[in-house]
């Protein structure tokens, strides 16, 4: 052992020596044997996680261990005053970051006790250091002609939307399609939900006008930056930016987000300038925020494949559940009770064209993209997972969604990188409706209320959710096949402004739906819709001006003709 120690030594010696000639200097990890003689103790968890934290564990049943121990201080001691400048540290990892250019310090440190690897994670040269500060944001959204989804937003989705909570604008259609709006409409808009966003910076969220709910009502309630700690998230790229502003937007009549009273922490832990594995242990560290300040939610529109030291680089072989830096640590989120979400990734034409990591993890809800009209967005990453697992698993809109832009007003863009978001904020209110269940029941009821379930693919996943079903289902609502036993779910009965409709279907079929009164005259008549294989919901709207009393509602598809009896308050 001692032979290979120091034979490891003289390859980072060889290593270090190489990159200082070239002008350069590198970021390490290093992993530490123990957290022997902490002061920190599973007994006095208060000390290092925050009473949200706690809380959640305790309603999910989830007990305290190791890993959620801090890094033994001392040890991160040693590292720093043997001259390297300490980034971060992963209590997870038992593990710290640290830069330097140093080789001799790099020998002094292997040499520690308590050290047990160390690891290259980023190598720069050193000009490129001024480069970081510049915030280049190189994420891969792709740019969308929005001149056609504005023409295609008219008066009749404007009536629609005035009779809901609120007035979407823009927003609409991203999240009515999978039925996030119903649970606005019943008051869970994310209230007491805290949603942690991982991203690569946040520029204009404290100035734009788009957030400005969030600043007046105390929403916003930390940001930390792990790629340069001490530094603003609030001058670094506007990735981070849009994707919060789908799910914290609001902007009546412009763009409403998914969860827009929800609270947020925003973690920079990307790079926008550079692809390096440090970020996938930056992204750990974000986590461990999110995890000891109580978030119920991470949204992660971020995903790692291939690098700028391209010895880094990820294999699909890799994309195994089990193997990255940055799955292994959304998989530890999420054993801490954090319902993690995170975008597939938008290599769905590259030569790597399988979802990314952590994309990969299996306790994770991996999103990917789809169009306005629910097809499949070519550029969405494909499944499935390298072991043969369901990925990604659900799909919501991710082309021409239409987010926050710079100059304060609203556009629209492709990627799942505005997918994820959608989902997580939908995510957030649904668990805010189910505040008993666990962050993976919640996970299963999305899975469960999706259009392609029953046969799911590589591209679509499970398909696009049904927020009402899910819903339903963790209400404990059994939910009507319409083929089997001609029946049909409806609610709420009795009902005063709207109704919601569902039911399962074996197939797909043209469907009226009809209202009549107690003297058989008809009241209301549905548009021509279809019904598809797997789960159908359906919002009839504008039902206030009826006279109080009983009504039939009928639905016709094919040769089918089911009635059900409802009362108008």
């Amino acid at each position: 052992m001692k032979f290979i120690k120091f034979f490891s030594i003289l390859i980072f010696f060889a290593v270090s020596n190489n990159i200082t000639a070239q002008n350069a200097f590198h970021k390490y990890v290093v992993y530490f044997k123990d957290k022997h003689n902490s002061p920190y103790h599973l007994n006095d968890a208060s000390n290092f996680l925050s009473q949200a934290a706690l809380d959640r564990r305790t309603r999910q049943n989830i007990a305290l261990d190791s890993t959620d121990l801090p890094v033994n201080p001392a040890y991160l001691d040693s590292i720093a005053q043997s001259g390297v400048s300490l980034i971060n540290n992963s209590k997870w990892f038992n593990s710290a970051t640290f830069y330097t250019d140093d080789s001799l310090v790099i020998q002094k440190i292997f040499s520690f006790s308590f050290v047990k690897n160390m690891k290259s994670v980023a190598k720069y040269k050193k000009e490129y250091k001024a480069n970081i500060q510049n915030g280049i944001d190189k994420s891969t959204f792709i740019p969308h002609d929005r001149n056609s989804d504005l023409q295609g937003f008219n008066a009749e989705t404007n009536k629609s939307l005035s009779e809901s909570m609120y007035d979407y604008g823009l927003g609409f259609r991203q999240i009515s399609m999978a039925g996030g709006n119903y649970l606005h409409d019943i008051g869970f808009q994310g209230q007491g939900m805290t949603i942690a966003v991982l991203d690569a910076g946040f520029w204009g969220v404290d100035t734009l006008s788009a957030f400005d709910s969030l600043w007046m009502n105390a929403q916003i309630k930390g940001c930390r930056d792990f790629v340069e700690p001490g530094g603003s998230v609030f001058n670094q790229s506007t990735h981070g930016m849009m994707v919060l502003s789908l799910m914290g937007a609001n902007l009546p009549g412009r763009l409403v987000g998914t969860a827009p009273k929800a609270s947020y922490w925003l973690i920079r832990t990307e790079e926008g300038a550079a692809e390096n594995l440090i970020e996938e242990f930056n992204w750990a560290a974000g986590a461990e925020l999110a995890d000891s300040i109580g978030a119920d939610v991470i949204n992660s529109s971020l995903g790692y494949t291939r690098f700028d030291d391209t010895t880094q680089n990820h294999s699909y072989a890799q994309m195994d559940g089990n193997t990255t830096p940055v799955t292994i640590a959304a998989d530890m989120a999420s054993s801490k009770g954090i319902l993690v979400v995170n975008s597939a990734g938008n290599s769905g034409t590259n030569d790597w064209h399988y979802i990314s990591a952590p994309a990969d993890a299996d306790s994770i809800l991996t999103v990917g993209a789809v169009d306005k009209n629910r097809k499949y967005a070519i550029f969405s990453s494909k499944g499935p997972s390298v072991d043969g697992r369901v990925k990604p698993n659900v799909c919501t809109m991710g082309m021409a969604a239409f987010v926050a832009n710079s100059v304060g007003g609203v556009t629209s863009g492709n990627g799942t990188s505005f997918s994820s978001p959608i989902m997580a904020g939908m995510a957030a209110c649904l668990w805010q409706a189910h505040p008993n269940s666990s962050h993976m029941d919640i996970i299963r009821a999305i899975e469960q209320s999706s259009d392609l379930y029953t046969s799911p693919d590589t591209l679509m996943g499970y398909g696009i959710p049904n927020l009402v079903v899910a819903h339903l289902m963790l209400s404990g609502i059994a939910i009507s096949n319409l083929d089997i036993e001609n029946q049909f779910n409806i609610f709420p009965n009795p009902f005063i402004y709207d109704l919601n409709i569902v039911f399962r279907s074996n197939d797909s079929e043209k469907v009226t739906i009809e209202m009549y009164d107690m003297n058989g005259r008809q009241v209301y008549k549905s548009p021509d819709i279809f019904r598809s294989s797997g789960m159908n919901s359906y919002h009839v709207m504008g039902l206030d001006e009826l006279s109080k009393g009983i009504y039939s509602v009928v639905i016709t598809s094919g040769n089918l003709r089911s009635l059900k009896k409802v009362f108008k308050l």
